[in-house]
């Protein structure tokens, strides 16, 4: 009796719940509360904590089992680690303090840093709408230097994490 984490098409994460469920599988899809910012307002949405994936409990894992799990729509595969075929078990304890995360109702900041050589555009301060390439990072004091090519020169500017995002 183990919990699995399952990799689900792109924003399909609630369809393949429900195609699990519907064949009586025990399922978790932690959900967060998050501001989605529309043209005219602000709204709270709630969206999954994992964006692509889900958990599901099986009693045991047999081959029949895993084939009814992957038909499932939405469902591409289950984890595991690499080169091996065998699907691994998420450990309960890592389902508790998910569980413990969501239901303490603390923001959660969904934040993907640009790596070095990747496109970004900065979201805050002078330069706000500004593309560039990131140049360099450090992750612990949390700043970036981003080239930006202004009239076919390169400055570079050196941001903190909250004032860039990914593209």
């Amino acid at each position: 009796m183990s919990w699995f984490a399952l990799y689900t098409r792109s924003r399909h994460e609630d369809k393949a719940e429900t195609g699990l469920r519907l064949k009586e599988y025990r399922t978790y899809l932690p959900k967060i509360e998050v501001w989605s910012r529309r043209k005219d307002r602000k709204k709270k949405i709630r969206i999954p904590l994992f964006s692509g994936y889900l958990f599901v409990f099986v009693d045991d894992l047999t081959n029949e089992t895993k084939v009814d799990i992957l038909k499932t729509h939405g469902i591409v595969r289950i984890l595991g680690k690499p080169n091996s075929p065998q699907p691994s078990p998420v450990p309960e304890e890592q389902i508790e303090a998910i569980r413990r995360i969501i239901d303490s109702r603390v923001e959660i900041l969904h934040h993907q840093y640009p790596r070095v050589g990747e496109r970004a555009r900065i979201v805050d301060g002078p330069f706000r709408g500004i593309e560039g390439i990131v140049r360099s990072t450090d992750y612990r004091k949390n700043l970036f230097i981003v080239s930006i090519d202004l009239l076919q020169r390169s400055v570079a500017i050196r941001l903190e994490g909250f004032q860039i995002e990914r593209l």
